[in-house]
Parts: structure tokens; sequence; C-alpha cells
């Protein structure tokens, strides 16, 4: 076991099972944003929580421009992890980019993966008619990188009442502007370029693992076509609509979210032991 690599994200394993969940957090945020949901998982899971170098508790010291200026050093440090604790088949569940740095991750080492969970994913931030509309234009998004350098603290606030989108939950709002807030402007600046300007539309028809699409309502960062987009080009995929408002229903909705990836691993569970059994699908 690497403990440097453990160190740098500061990996955290916790609860019970042969079977592992790894979760990934989305832009400017930390593991503890998966607090209700990974503790729901953990008397039948062994649970593992880590940081993007940069964010958290993670080794700041060990953060590196040039890695970290694309979405490739993002998943490099997910296979690492997946190294370090010899993982193998476990669950990938990620929120916002990070779906799309576990679908890279994937790309990498398949065989680390058994399922991959995607919560309010996006290949593509940007609108690129006719046949694809991410949400933003690219003046929008510059206008944002631009924000982050003049007025951080102003950025945050209005980029977490976005995110969330989710008036009755002031609280959500908060947290996600605190933990925005808790990154190093510069980092965010950086992770912010690579996330909202990558484009890994053409990287979904490589990935062989099974996945699953949670797709918000009202969701303003990955609208519903982009979620019916990623499940069309998407191979062996599943996409459930969810009544959760919002980008963050990991934090806003747990129940919920908890109770469609319960459904979906059950689901993926029986299927397996059927054609363990010889039967044909």
């Amino acid at each position: 076991m690497d403990q440097d690599i453990l160190f740098r994200n500061n990996v955290k394993v916790k609860g019970h099972g042969s079977q592992s969940i790894i979760f990934a957090p989305g832009f400017g945020c930390d593991q503890t944003v998966w607090k209700s949901v990974a503790e729901a998982f953990e008397k039948d899971y062994q649970i593992i929580l880590f940081d993007y170098v940069g964010s958290g508790r993670s080794d700041i010291h060990a953060y590196d421009s040039k890695r970290y200026s694309s979405l490739a050093g993002y998943a490099q440090d997910v296979l690492d992890v997946c190294s370090a604790l010899d993982l193998k088949n476990t669950v990938f569940v990620g929120h916002s980019v990070g779906s799309m740095i576990g679908t890279l991750a994937s790309l990498g080492h398949p065989e680390y993966f058994s399922h991959l969970v995607m919560i309010g994913p996006s290949p593509c931030y940007l609108n690129d008619p006719p046949h694809y509309y991410g949400g933003f234009e690219k003046e929008d998004l510059l206008g944002l990188i631009d924000m982050m350098d003049k007025n951080y603290i102003g950025w945050a606030n209005v980029f977490a009442s976005t995110v969330t989108n989710n008036p009755e939950r002031p609280e959500v709002k908060h947290q996600l502007e605190e933990r925005f807030c808790s990154t190093d402007p510069i980092i965010a600046r950086q992770f912010a370029e690579a996330a909202f300007f990558a484009d890994n539309r053409s990287d979904l028809i490589k990935v062989t693992v099974p996945s699953l699409i949670l797709q918000c309502s009202n969701d303003i960062i990955a609208p519903l076509a982009v979620g019916e987009y990623i499940h069309q080009h998407l191979p062996n995929s599943m996409l459930k609509y969810m009544d959760a408002t919002g980008h963050c229903p990991h934090m806003s909705h747990p129940e919920e979210t908890i109770r469609l990836i319960r459904q979906y691993l059950s689901m993926a569970s029986i299927v397996v032991s059927l054609a363990g059994r010889g039967a044909h699908f």
C-alpha cells in the first residue's frame, strides 16, 4: 500500500463488506460532501473517500499545475488510489465533473471498476449547436473565470446559488459556498478551466463499464438534454430521472440518492448472479 498516495489524497477507508465503493467529489468540493450518502453504505460495503489534490485536507504541496491542467491528472489520481488500495471491481460514484474523471479513469483501467454511478454528469458544458447543448455559451464560462479572478468570494456566493438552484434548502448553498471559499483561488480557477472547458463527448462510446446516470430536475449545470445525450452515447448505461432539484442531490436529497444507487446495485447484483448460473439475456 502506497502511503504517500493515501496521504496525498487524504484517503479514508471505512465500512464493511467485500465490495468497495469509491466516492469522487465534484468541482470545488471535498470528501465531506458524501457524509450522508457514504454512511448509508458502510454496513454492506467498504467505503473509500478521498480529496483531490488542492482540495479538502489533501497534501497541497503535491499540487502540480501542469498535471492538473486537465481532467487526465485528476483521473490519474483516482487510478493511483485504486492501485494503492489494490482495488478491483469497485463501484465508482462521482458527482458532476467527478463523473467524467471516473469515466477517464475507467478507460485507463476498466478492471478497477464494476460500475460507474454518475450524479449530474456532463461531458461538455459548452453549447455546440445544432446537435449538442451543454447549457453554456463560451462567453458565460469566460465570465465565470473572470469573476473568480476579480472577486472570488462574490463568485463563490453566486456560483453556489446557481449550482444548488434550491431556495428551499439554503443550508446546502451555504455548505457549498464554504467549501468553495476554503479552496485556494488559484487552484480553484485552474480546476474550473480544466472542468468547464473539457470536451469528453468522444470518450463516452469507449466506456466498457456499466453505468447509472442520475439526472436531477432543474439542474442548471447539467441540464436534462445533457443527461439524455450521455445515455444515448454511453454503452450499457441506465438513466434515472430524480425528483431532486439542483445539481447536488447527494447533499440536498441524500435519501433519494441512496435509494436509487441501492436499487441499481441490487439489480446489477441479480444480473451477475443469474449470468453466473448460465442465464441468457
